[in-house]
């Protein structure tokens, strides 16, 4: 089969590669769609990363298809099922496990090899995070699930209230999912900082309240305050990854906030945070990583549910042999994710 294999930074390769077989407890689907993400795109540009991958490997983690081979043992699916599998599986035993903290599980199974035309789905996602899709759902907004389910993560870890003034930092993919989950479900005013017009634009479709282009503005915190009574923002989101911002989103905070830094950033990286604020103002910084199976199940049942356009994120749709230059279109900021289809 023809697969993009990784081999360090900004080296994807497409090659022909063998097909693969099932063994135990495993299953083979054909991908129908494969969608980019951004994560791809910074382990594309760092040459890895330290939990999910190391290279050379098969590459991508969001894709949704139909099964067309199962291994001895696996019960419940058959041949010729349409489903969408998580990247990952917690193994259900561990010390986190056991306190329903699978984020944090040691024991992470995960998978990559999306950017392929047939996928091995391990036997611990199989048990675990397989997923029909239906009838009536496209392959790519049902392999949309995992970033979604991520975000739902994020949100349910925020503190989110009822009336709260929510900022978000980034208007990538992760970003304008976390303003349609806030703005649809939590009923609360969201501000969304990103340096994008068309993605600002798409994030006012999604429902946010208020945009902002970051380059046209001298200071985001202080704007964040001229909009929140002079105090700053009851919830922070930081979805960029960048240490910085991190710093921004800790800066645009009100007194018993909650600042949460989503974006993970580059290995031994370090911020700096004002000890006087975050001692008397009493801030919860926290970081939130992945997702769980009970979020996988949210997002796919609120992908499913059509009442949020997550259409909107798909720039264009490609053939597997594009990959590279929609990598290069990523990097440069004219796409916000791509449907590939092998």
């Amino acid at each position: 089969m023809l697969a993009a294999l990784l081999y360090g930074q900004e080296d994807l390769r497409l090659e022909n590669v063998a097909d693969p077989t099932p063994d135990e407890g495993e299953v083979v689907i054909q991908v129908g769609a494969a969608t980019t993400c951004g994560t791809d795109l910074k382990v594309w540009r760092r040459g890895g990363h330290a939990k999910m991958l190391k290279p050379p490997t098969l590459f991508g983690h969001e894709a949704a298809g139909r099964i067309v081979a199962v291994g001895k043992g696996v019960r419940g699916w058959q041949v010729g099922d349409r489903v969408v599998a998580n990247n990952s599986a917690p193994c259900m035993n561990c010390f986190f496990c056991q306190r329903q903290e699978y984020s944090l599980c040691p024991n992470l199974t995960w998978n990559n090899g999306t950017f392929a035309e047939y996928l091995k789905i391990p036997a611990p996602i199989v048990e675990h995070n397989l997923l029909p899709i239906p009838d009536d759902l496209p392959d790519q907004l049902a392999a949309m699930a995992e970033p979604l389910a991520c975000v739902l993560h994020g949100v349910a870890r925020s503190n989110v209230k009822v009336g709260d003034r929510v900022v978000v930092l980034g208007d990538g993919a992760i970003g304008l999912m976390f303003v349609a989950k806030l703005a649809y479900d939590c009923c609360v005013e969201v501000f969304l900082f990103g340096g994008n017009d068309q993605r600002l634009e798409i994030g006012q479709k999604l429902g946010a309240a208020k945009t902002f282009n970051y380059r046209q503005l001298p200071d985001i915190p202080t704007v964040v305050k001229e909009f929140t009574d002079g105090w700053g923002a009851d919830v922070v989101i930081e979805a960029t990854g960048v240490p910085s911002v991190w710093e921004t989103a800790i800066a645009c905070a009100r007194p018993g906030a909650t600042v949460n830094l989503f974006g993970g950033c580059p290995r031994d990286t370090t911020i700096t945070v004002n000890t006087e604020q975050l001692h008397y103002s009493e801030l919860t910084l926290k970081g939130v990583f992945h997702n769980t199976p009970e979020f996988v199940r949210a997002a796919l049942a609120l992908i499913a549910s059509q009442k949020i356009p997550f259409e909107l994120l798909i720039s264009k749709h490609c053939p597997l042999k594009d990959l590279e230059t929609v990598f290069l279109e990523m990097r440069s900021r004219q796409v916000i994710k791509v449907a590939m289809i092998p």
